[in-house]
């Protein structure tokens, strides 16, 4: 099966599973003339974090995204991500699927996912979240909290709000409490460069370039889409995104339970494909030896 062939769920068995700044669309690829898997293209020249994930790993984690979609009831042609939150994986996969749900994979990337053993950190919920405009998203300020961290990443990297989430406290007693789920770029000096472990209060951090893709595609902006045919405008919106017909809405959070590492999701530094960004930084940024040990969402 090639990296654009089709994948059907139900054909095969549940298993264990899982930006600089965005190249000209019509360098690659015009989506008005393609089909809705020509983002796995595109997903190869602009996302710089990559990770390549074996297509019996794309068909299981395929199946996962299958449940989650049928239970509550969608089947529509969509977009969709799907983060595995397990410590030894964390990593987000992007999938199209059709109205007779056929799965087609589009590309994955590095994540960080909650860190518990810290006052105010939670381990990341699991189960399916939909992203509607109840809850609005917004930009980073960019601004550095007290210790130079830029937690949301560089200015203008958009805040995906998930709304209000009941999550397992990873503090004291543990139990349970009420977080705000949001999926986000990170400080691009000090905290990208250890997306693939878990390192956020619960909160979802993505490579910049990932979050560019998702925004500029539209990848999860189904419900802004259509609250914009009825007039409705969005300051949060770029004029010059390009979104495809199959925006969608859904985020699926799973934990595979996997005990020991896969070989197409290594640590930070040890094989993710694309990362000349990491490499150009500046030496002095990534010496901040006072970021190293602070965190933000």
């Amino acid at each position: 099966m090639s990296r654009f062939a089709p994948i059907r769920c139900g054909s095969v068995s549940r298993r264990f599973l899982f930006a600089a700044i965005l190249c000209p669309l019509s360098a690659y690829v015009d989506i008005e003339t393609e089909d809705c898997t020509s983002l796995a293209r595109i997903y190869e020249h602009q996302v710089d974090r990559r990770l390549n994930v074996p297509e019996n790993e794309q068909r299981a984690y395929a199946e996962l995204l299958a449940k989650n979609l049928k239970a509550v009831g969608s089947n529509q042609a969509q977009y969709s991500v799907i983060v595995d939150r397990n410590k030894f994986v964390q990593a987000a996969m992007i999938y199209w699927t059709s109205s007779d749900g056929i799965f087609h994979f589009i590309g994955a990337s590095p994540v960080s996912t909650g860190k518990p053993g810290q006052f105010d950190h939670f381990v990341t919920p699991t189960g399916i979240f939909e992203h509607t405009t109840d809850n609005l998203d917004f930009l980073s300020q960019g601004t550095p909290n007290e210790f130079g961290i830029r937690g949301y990443g560089r200015k203008g990297m958009r805040v995906y709000d998930f709304g209000w989430q009941t999550a397992q406290r990873g503090w004291a007693e543990g139990g349970s409490g009420e977080m705000r789920l949001q999926m986000h770029a990170t400080d691009p000096d000090s905290l990208e460069k250890r997306l693939g472990t878990p390192q956020s209060k619960g909160c979802i951090r993505i490579p910049a370039t990932l979050n560019a893709f998702i925004d500029h595609y539209g990848i999860l902006d189904g419900d802004y889409d259509q609250a914009m045919t009825a007039g409705t405008t969005f300051w949060v919106l770029a004029k010059t995104r390009e979104a495809t017909p199959w925006s969608g809405r859904f985020l699926v959070v799973v934990d595979t339970g996997r005990t020991e590492r896969p070989a197409w999701s290594p640590l930070p530094g040890s094989g993710v494909r694309g990362g000349n960004a990491d490499r150009n930084r500046s030496r002095k940024a990534l010496r901040r030896r006072q970021g190293e040990t602070s965190y933000t969402n």
